[in-house]
């Protein structure tokens, strides 16, 4: 958050100087407001492409086996662009490099699941998809598994045949 906020600050300083640079070489002949709008549409446009690239740099840091499987796009009246084309800021990614099944529970996969967003923590969970029931079963305290491998404790979660994030743990 403190690199975002200099490099705002950057832009703003390196438009407003080149705007300055400008005047200076039309001597004076602009309009007085050049070097402040300058500084305004440098921060405003770094602060844009920040926000648009996020998803592209979040992802393109994962390692190999991780795949994003959903990601949330928004729109807000206080970003009248993201109206046109809207903004990704946060997603799902399952971790397929944790991915093991269990012979005696052919159609379940324990896998993780990361959930990162825009300024917030990357969280990490374990969870157990049946693939064919179409839910999940989170792993927190209290779940445990039986000499089978079958999950005691656990609140399966029903989900849609078509849910993303299942469809990319099953493969």
């Amino acid at each position: 958050m403190l690199f975002d906020l200099i490099a705002t600050l950057s832009a703003g300083f390196l438009l407003a100087g080149l705007a300055l640079g400008l005047k200076f070489l039309l001597r004076g002949r602009t309009p007085a407001w050049i070097v402040p709008a300058a500084a305004g549409l440098g921060m405003l446009s770094y602060s844009i492409w920040s926000e648009y690239s996020w998803f592209d740099r979040a992802s393109a840091t994962l390692p190999d086996g991780v795949e994003v499987a959903s990601s949330n796009e928004v729109q807000a009246w206080y970003r009248p662009w993201t109206y046109i084309v809207p903004q990704v800021d946060r997603f799902i990614a399952v971790d397929h490099r944790m991915s093991r099944r269990n012979e005696e529970h052919p159609g379940q996969i324990l896998t993780g699941v990361l959930l990162m967003g825009r300024w917030e923590p990357t969280r990490q969970f374990g969870v157990v998809y049946d693939c064919p029931g179409a839910r999940r079963a989170d792993l927190v305290d209290g779940v445990v598994f039986d000499e089978a491998g079958g999950l005691e404790g656990a609140r399966w979660i029903q989900l849609e045949p078509d849910d993303a994030v299942l469809q990319a743990a099953c493969r």
